[in-house]
């Protein structure tokens, strides 16, 4: 094997979004790796949907839909 081409492979503090913390071993740059989401706080793995305010987006929908049936009446007659 090439030396010195290989990533630093160190132990490396995994903090969880719950506070719950543990040790591994990775290429990780830094020393502590703190996760923005996980499988204790991701909707897929906990059954929880988030709701997103998709309200505004349906309602755009409906206007540029009923836009486009109006513009194709408008060119039928």
């Amino acid at each position: 094997m090439k030396k010195n081409i290989h990533p630093d492979y160190h132990t490396v503090e995994v903090a969880m979004t719950d506070g719950s913390t543990f040790q591994t071993r990775s290429c990780y740059k830094g020393e502590r790796m703190v996760l923005e989401i996980d499988s204790k706080s991701h909707p897929f793995f906990t059954g929880k949907q988030m709701l997103v305010d998709t309200a505004g987006r349906v309602d755009r929908f409906n206007k540029r839909f009923a836009k486009s049936q109006s513009i194709k009446e408008a060119n039928k007659k």
